[in-house]
């Protein structure tokens, strides 16, 4: 019998994390975060860290676990996350994977395969040369080009991502979204339960401008402050997650605090947005509708295990 895996996924703001924890003391469980940006240490407020208390004694992973500079991908994500549900199960335990980042949840949920083509070091330099002499919107073109399905789904200004698309097709003459589709009907090996959460958007939204203010009154910006001091620049993939650039044209004097504040709050929503369309776009999703239950934890939490025992999950 395959092993049991329990999923919560969402868009930010829904509540998922404090879902997580109730949940975990009901099915002896303990939370792998599913978040690309809670595994970075000295950025908690920005990422909306569970605090220890908030934990309440449950263990969580990748979490807190790296240096803003230090190299993070899906790759490492799924080696790792997957190290850690071994030693769950070892504990007799049930792993729960919790967060927002959909590509790393589908990482683990139907075991995709990121076995890296050979860097070509000479091309990746040249595509990075392209994009010092003609910027991000060229390269984003030029996959368009061969890959119009990736340039769908990845923005411009990842260029990351985009560099490494272009390298796949380059290397295997095929679009690395269609490796991406085979890889995505594999079917799970895992007994799984995967709980998704959504509301009214208008609430959701208003759940996101509150959540952006409370985190400004609990030290965001001395947050960012403190990065930069400590060395950690702008450029680097962590400093340009969603809460921490946005701040870096305020701290500059570039641009006003009531700018900054509209544009993460606008982001964030839009960052919701593409949230739940990717969920929406998964199968065998069960969706749990917050506003429905009036964010009452504890009567939704009885509804997931009771679906979680159902299924035969777990018993």
């Amino acid at each position: 019998m395959n092993k049991p895996l329990v999923i919560i996924g969402g868009p930010t703001a829904s509540g998922k994390t404090k879902l997580g924890i109730e949940l975990a003391k009901c099915i002896n469980g303990e939370i792998i975060s599913a978040d690309s940006m809670q595994v970075y240490r000295y950025m908690d407020i920005g990422t909306a860290k569970p605090t220890i208390k908030e934990m309440d004694g449950i263990p969580h992973y990748l979490i807190d676990e790296i240096d803003p500079n230090e190299e993070w991908n899906i790759t490492l994500f799924q080696k790792n996350a997957k190290q850690y549900m071994e030693q769950i199960y070892q504990k007799n335990k049930v792993p729960i994977l919790l967060g927002g980042t959909g590509f790393y949840i589908q990482s683990i949920a139907y075991d995709i395969d990121f076995t890296e083509t050979k860097t070509d070091l000479e091309y990746r330099k040249y595509l990075q040369q392209l994009e010092d002499q003609y910027g991000n919107n060229y390269l984003h073109t030029e996959l368009r080009k061969v890959d119009p399905l990736s340039a769908e789904k990845i923005h411009p200004n990842n260029i990351k991502r985009i560099i490494r698309a272009l390298e796949y097709y380059a290397q295997t003459g095929q679009p690395i979204s269609l490796h991406n589709e085979l890889e995505k009907q594999k079917t799970t090996p895992y007994q799984l339960a995967f709980f998704a959460l959504t509301m009214d958007r208008n609430l959701l939204y208003q759940r996101i401008n509150q959540r952006v203010d409370k985190m400004i009154e609990e030290g965001l910006i001395e947050e960012v402050r403190s990065l930069l001091k400590k060395g950690y620049s702008p450029d680097l993939v962590s400093m340009q997650g969603l809460g921490y650039k946005e701040w870096i044209p305020y701290l500059n004097g570039q641009q006003s605090l009531e700018d900054t504040i509209y544009i993460l709050k606008r982001d964030t929503r839009h960052f919701a947005k593409r949230q739940l369309t990717w969920f929406r776009r998964e199968n065998n999703i069960h969706w749990i509708y917050m506003d429905q239950e009036r964010f009452n934890y504890n009567q939704i939490i009885v509804k997931m295990k009771n679906y979680i025992e159902e299924t035969g999950i777990i018993i």
